[in-house]
């Protein structure tokens, strides 16, 4: 039941960002500049700083690419907290499986005996079965406030970086491929497979993240790449492969 809620917890998180992106205009001519003057909350907290941020350290590296990959650090820096909450989190979860099933198979005819057991379970080994929901909730209003900082900021979207102009889709498919390549790698390493419920969204989220990749800004691209590739870095840092299953010791 637990496990059921954070998987439509999760699903909730990309249908939000679905419909988000879904209303957003490719198109950097077509969107409301940047005004600081008349700037409402969402602009004032979010869209301004993000855009500062940018150009301030474009100042420094000289391109607005490289001030891309280094917000882009310093953002998940910042989450870094959450996120390694979030991964140790599901690591845990990962070696009481074999608890869990055992629980599932006792209660299966009496699912309120089931919650309560599995509830138990998860305060003796200190796990939030919905803890892994919260970084992805709190990055997406980064998200959508990097997108508009790119967007609605005209020296980001006519600047150009390696081969591609920042403001318009990646003409070749490298970054929109490379985005799916990663996202997939990144739900591959973090587990996200060993959940049966979870496993369908290791192919829909690389094909969702294609579409996007290849609709939008080569920034934003360039953003979603580079974040995976932290996350994917961070995450093997934090948990070095210790040589067998989790599952398999929790078990024995």
């Amino acid at each position: 039941m637990l496990k059921r809620k954070r998987t439509i917890a999760i699903i909730l998180v990309l249908v939000i960002s679905l419909v988000a992106l879904a209303g957003c205009s490719p198109n950097p001519s077509s969107m409301k500049k940047i005004d600081e003057h008349n700037a409402g909350f969402w602009d004032r907290y979010f869209v301004i700083p993000l855009s500062h941020l940018l150009d301030f350290f474009k100042k420094i590296l000289g391109n607005y690419g490289w001030s891309i990959l280094l917000v882009t650090f310093l953002v998940r820096l910042v989450l870094f907290p959450l996120t390694w909450k979030q991964q140790k989190s599901t690591k845990e979860m990962q070696k009481i499986q074999p608890l869990m099933k055992k629980i599932q198979e006792k209660y299966k005819d009496k699912p309120q005996q089931q919650q309560e057991a599995m509830m138990q379970l998860f305060q003796k080994h200190k796990v939030n079965p919905m803890a892994g929901c919260l970084p992805s909730l709190i990055q997406l209003p980064i998200l959508f406030g990097f997108y508009q900082a790119i967007m609605r900021n005209p020296h980001i979207a006519d600047s150009s970086f390696l081969y591609m102009q920042l403001g318009k889709p990646d003409p070749y498919l490298i970054l929109p491929i490379l985005a799916a390549i990663t996202t997939y790698l990144q739900l591959l390493v973090t587990g996200s497979g060993d959940n049966p419920q979870m496993r369908i969204l290791m192919f829909i989220m690389p094909v969702m993240i294609f579409v996007f990749a290849y609709s939008f800004p080569s920034a934003l691209s360039l953003y979603w790449f580079f974040g995976n590739i932290l996350t994917i870095l961070q995450y093997v840092l934090i948990f070095k492969p210790s040589g067998g299953n989790p599952q398999e010791k929790t078990a024995s």
